[in-house]
């Protein structure tokens, strides 16, 4: 049996033509746009098929976020700001633990700042909060309280679903992290 030899064949203006001939509709499509702003559509339609609306018009209200999430992003918040104010005023009694307590100061900013990007979330102003007598006293409040508030948050993450419970349980793990960074080394007794 003779062996076959497949050519490549560019395109001919024919095999074009023929094409564009069979689907009249693709040049068409080609420039068809499905914003409203561009006029397409139906007039008077508001973009409507079947009499059922395919975008949110200007009169209806955009959702809401539910008032139990809000709440509870709220108290996170309020607990982070909390945190933040913990790791300033270490930073200002203990110069030397700034470069130490720099990450977790980032990360408390960034989370409250996530935190706030839901609608009506806020934070309460935080309580004053007392220094800690040595650098090493300091080092453990922060870590004891990192660790109290990842198991808060966690709890929390469980209780909600879908972004906000991603978000709790992404600060969690953050705050879990700084826990152990932060935990002083025991000294060995041996």
């Amino acid at each position: 049996m003779p062996e076959r030899r497949h050519t490549r064949h560019p395109l001919s203006r024919r095999t074009v033509f023929v094409t564009a001939a069979l689907v009249p509709g693709a040049a068409a499509l080609a420039g068809c746009k499905d914003d409203a702003a561009s006029g397409a559509g139906t007039p008077g339609t508001k973009g409507a098929v079947n009499g059922t609306p395919t975008a949110p018009g200007p009169t209806e209200e955009t959702p809401t976020v539910d008032p139990a999430v809000v709440a509870a992003l709220s108290t996170v918040a309020t607990q982070v700001t909390q945190l933040s104010q913990l790791y300033a005023t270490a930073s200002r009694k203990f110069p030397a633990l700034r470069a130490q307590l720099a990450a977790g100061a980032k990360y408390h900013v960034s989370h409250l700042a996530k935190l706030k990007e839901t609608q009506g979330v806020t934070a309460q102003a935080a309580k004053a909060v007392a220094a800690a007598s040595s650098s090493q006293a300091a080092l453990a409040a922060i870590a004891q309280q990192e660790k109290a508030a990842a198991v808060t948050h966690a709890a929390a993450a469980v209780k909600l679903s879908g972004a906000p419970a991603r978000l709790l349980a992404e600060i969690a793990a953050a705050e879990t992290q700084l826990s152990a960074t932060l935990t002083p080394k025991k000294k060995d007794a041996s």
